[in-house]
């Protein structure tokens, strides 16, 4: 019995030309709706779907596919007698192939303005009914639910005259995530309308937080292990990924990446794309250690070393521009476990290949978010989301930016050009570090850094340390802490090391005896108003 084909699709992309081979293959075409015309207009014997129930279209094409004759000949199993016997004596021929995709939802709800009308329309009923179907009966039915799998299915076809078990299943597995993405789509978009504030509104009113989460990822690799050796470990990706994301990184050489490495290179990457000027980012276990400006990515880097060359030791280093051959043969001075940048010369490339250790050194390439680091909804998350026991914590992305608009001098001392620089500079490496965060910077360079501490003393004194171990002079810097002093003791800690200008983003009970403090050590206190704790 020649086998047939039902094809239903809304993207008509490269349908065509896949019904033609399949037709040249003798598989019989059967059809619905637009697609039939489109097959049928380029000469192809189709049958439509109606025809071959006996019953129309109805309810506005709500009501098609959904009919014995179509769900009979994708789920009877052609290894039991009891099953051919059923669809024989109710004239149900088999269907061998479907190719479906559905409507496109996700597209239609991220239109601005979609009205709640136009997404209800545009959820699909019968196109999962039929994958559900075919996919369930895998063994019998060859499942294609999207345009990159038609080449994958000729190939077969045109060998062997059928699929094989092993891509059956895959084509099924395919259909049933493609089922699980489309109905969480739904469910996200449905769960965060407000109805009642949504009346009278032609678009419906949508809460940031649904009142359920669907989250949906795809694997990218196993890791060797996690966080531990002890522990397994999976690299995911979102199921859209935002362009200029980590996810996107093209690997050029070097092992496999650890579960670390990934996220501290997502630290670091976070962190130098929000710079516009060239710049280099050195993160060991989660926080910056060496952040730096330059007039070019080997003066950055240079600069950034300088900062912590011990924890630089085994960092992870990313670049906002393309790295030399100059910054490359700097780089090859020390050991990195990773390093990443939008792009590389020929000649650094060779530098790193001919480095002994080059299976250590895991190059990363990737782009640049297209709107650059002013477009802050380009490659970054929208959403946080952190585990904890049996349940989400979702918070928006801190992806504020502060400009010296945002800046309120609070001290009778105020600051010159060149310390409102460091001070913004100084603010963006804080919100990358981890709290409490305190960060001392001057002429685009961090001077020393104090992470992750229970006490913000603690932090202001180990960023001091810090600097005096790399002999690097605290004096007339720049500080950012990350939350503001709740008492004066922080901000005599940083001045006592040689800061002469303070910025924090203010509201604790005692700012006045802070900015009091300021004035009496005779240093400029800026309030940026925003917090920035990153735990």
């Amino acid at each position: 019995m020649a086998q047939t084909a039902l094809i239903s699709v809304s993207d008509k992309t490269g349908i065509l030309e896949f019904a033609q081979a399949l037709h040249a293959l003798g598989i019989k075409l059967l059809s619905t709706g637009g697609t039939a015309k489109l097959l049928a207009d380029a000469g192809l014997p189709v049958t439509e779907v109606a025809d071959h129930t006996g019953f129309p279209e109805m309810l506005d094409g709500r009501v098609k596919t959904l009919h014995p004759k179509i769900h009979g000949g994708l789920l009877a199993r052609r290894d039991l007698p009891a099953h051919v016997a059923a669809i024989k004596e109710h004239g149900i021929d088999t269907i061998d192939l479907l190719v479906v995709n559905l409507y496109p939802f996700e597209a239609t709800v991220a239109k601005p303005g979609c009205t709640l009308e136009d997404a209800i329309e545009n959820i699909d009923i019968g196109g999962p009914a039929m994958v559900r179907s075919a996919a369930k009966n895998w063994k019998d039915v060859g499942v294609l639910t999207d345009a990159s799998q038609y080449a994958v299915a000729l190939a077969e076809l045109k060998a062997g005259g059928k699929l094989s078990d092993k891509t059956k299943f895959a084509f099924s597995v395919a259909a049933f995530n493609r089922i699980a993405d489309y109905d969480g789509a739904i469910s996200d978009y449905l769960s965060a309308i407000d109805f009642d504030a949504s009346i009278g509104q032609p678009a419906p009113k949508r809460s940031l937080f649904p009142a359920q989460s669907n989250g949906r990822f795809v694997k990218v690799q196993d890791l060797r292990y996690g966080e531990n050796p002890h522990q397994q470990a999976a690299f995911y990706r979102d199921l859209y990924p935002a362009p200029g994301s980590l996810v996107s990184a093209k690997q050029l050489q070097g092992k496999e990446l650890s579960y670390n490495n990934i996220a501290d290179a997502d630290a670091a990457w976070e962190c130098v794309k929000s710079f516009d000027v060239p710049a280099c980012v050195i993160v060991k276990h989660a926080n910056p250690c060496g952040v730096a400006i330059g007039k070019d990515a080997a003066e950055a880097y240079s600069k950034a070393f300088k900062t912590d060359p011990t924890s630089a030791f085994g960092g992870i280093i990313a670049f906002n521009r393309p790295v030399d051959g100059a910054t490359a043969q700097e780089i090859s001075k020390q050991f990195v476990e990773v390093l990443m940048a939008p792009d590389y010369t020929p000649e650094a490339l060779e530098l790193f290949q001919a480095t002994k250790n080059r299976q250590n050194v895991r190059i990363l390439k990737i782009s640049l978010p297209p709107g650059g680091a002013s477009d802050w909804d380009n490659g970054r998350n929208a959403m946080d989301v952190k585990r904890i026991g049996s349940g989400l914590l979702m918070q928006t992305a801190d992806n504020h930016e502060l400009s010296i608009d945002g800046l309120k001098v609070v001290s009778k001392k105020q600051p010159t050009p060149q310390q409102l620089q460091d001070l913004l500079f100084a603010w963006k490496v804080a919100k990358y570090v981890k709290s409490n965060a305190i960060v001392f910077c001057a002429n685009g360079m961090t001077m020393g850094v104090g992470a992750g501490q229970m006490s913000r003393l603690d932090s202001a004194r180990i960023a001091s340390i810090k600097a005096e171990h790399a002999g690097l002079s605290l004096k007339d810097t720049a500080v950012a802490s990350d939350a503001f002093f709740p008492f004066r003791d922080g901000l005599d800690v940083v001045v006592d090391a040689g800061a002469s200008c303070v910025i924090q983003p203010g509201g604790s009970m005692r700012d006045q005896e802070v900015i009091d403090a300021a004035d009496e050590r005779g240093v400029v206190m800026v309030l940026s108003g925003v917090r920035h704790f990153r735990h």
